[in-house]
């Protein structure tokens, strides 16, 4: 009970269609395919749709630490499953990695033989201290899933956003030191954020998981019939996160309300829908941190070493490579008769060897490959699709 998302001429999203029907559009030339920067196959019209009316579809999206879980559902079926790879540990490692060169540069600066006050210390051009700030760490994790509900509403006609809030609590220790007795978590800050930034796409619909009201997530998922994998949460399937982005989604269709029998009274989940097998994919940034080593996408270092008596710096870094592709590209490779699909991941230019090595979405190297057998498929877009 696939079904495939159709967009008009103009780029609106319609309502989803069999993909027997949208293949006999292609080949009556009423339609084209393309992929989405999610790696999702769609249809855009190139005629005038009969009729624009749509039925909801909800989003649900779970926030996490290092994974996150997004299900995209109607009342009728499943239509999608996305598996978030957060870049919250990649960008924490940069983050003190730049921190300490800073300190570096900051040290060889200073000329210790002034006074202290006549030394040459950078002043304080503007109050930072505005309160509410989201660490970096935090707000990439929030961007990747505001990226990828963005990218879903521009190909399904999105009704209404689930997100769970996760409610973090501070040590006795800072609250004592507040002065309203009240704790502030980065983590909830970045999740107003985040809420805040998906109301400009569609309404949004908060849950707890703690909730016992029939309204939480977990109590909702065993309504459904879902079952989640609580054993190794890293691996990247549908029990494991997904499937509490699609018990979001389906809060949309299902509400709890009270009842009143001639014998019984209560509360009941009143509604219908209906969760069925959808595709899957797993959705990650350029790059990783493979046993405490940086690898993959990032731009020029200049000041990432100390330069040696010479004053000449080691080339760290760069986005562009001397064969016309940028690291992050997806590519199709041939060796040996066999074709593979990757990810420039980083190039070799020397006189006797010339070489694109080419990764899979976890930035794991497929091989090196001579730049005539690599074949370019797409810009890099800051996505890396399994």
């Amino acid at each position: 009970m696939n079904r495939v998302p159709v967009v008009s001429k103009e780029g609106k999203p319609l309502m989803p269609t069999k993909p027997s029907r949208a293949r006999r559009w292609v080949k009556e030339g009423k339609a084209v395919g393309k992929w989405s920067d999610l790696g999702v196959y769609y249809f855009q019209l190139t005629t005038s749709p009969s009729a624009e009316e749509v039925q909801p579809i909800a989003v649900g999206v779970l926030p996490c630490k290092s994974y996150s879980g997004v299900g995209v559902q109607s009342a009728k079926c499943t239509l999608l499953q996305l598996h978030l790879i957060l870049p919250f540990g990649r960008v924490k490692k940069r983050m003190e990695t730049r921190a300490m060169l800073r300190r570096g540069r900051r040290g060889r600066r200073i000329n210790r033989d002034d006074p202290f006050r006549q030394r040459n210390h950078r002043q304080c051009r503007f109050d930072n201290r505005k309160g509410h700030k989201i660490p970096p760490s935090i707000k990439a994790s929030r961007q990747l899933e505001l990226r990828t509900v963005m990218e879903l509403a521009a190909i399904f006609p999105v009704t209404a956003i689930g997100y769970e809030r996760v409610r973090a609590d501070i040590d006795l220790s800072q609250r004592k030191r507040a002065k309203s007795g009240k704790g502030f978590s980065p983590v909830m800050t970045g999740q107003n954020w985040a809420i805040s930034q998906m109301e400009k796409i569609a309404p949004v619909y908060v849950r707890h998981g703690w909730q016992k009201d029939g309204n939480g997530t977990s109590q909702l998922r065993t309504q459904l019939g879902l079952e989640k994998d609580q054993a190794n949460k890293s691996i990247a399937k549908p029990e494991t996160h997904a499937v509490d982005g699609v018990t979001l989604a389906c809060g949309y269709f299902l509400k709890y309300v009270p009842f009143a029998g001639s014998n019984s009274y209560g509360y009941t989940h009143k509604g219908s829908v209906n969760v069925t097998p959808s595709p899957f994919k797993t959705i990650t940034r350029p790059g990783a941190v493979k046993r405490g080593k940086e690898y993959g996408f990032f731009r020029r270092q200049l000041h990432f070493e100390v330069p040696d008596k010479s004053g000449v710096r080691k080339r760290k870094g760069g986005t562009i490579t001397p064969f016309g592709l940028r690291i992050g590209d997806l590519v199709r490779a041939e060796k040996s008769g066999k074709v593979y699909i990757g990810y420039v991941g980083g190039f070799t230019d020397t006189q006797k060897t010339k070489n694109i090595s080419v990764c899979d979405y976890t930035w794991k190297r497929i091989g090196q490959f001579a730049p005539s057998k690599v074949e370019l498929i797409r810009r890099n877009n800051g996505l890396c699709v399994a």
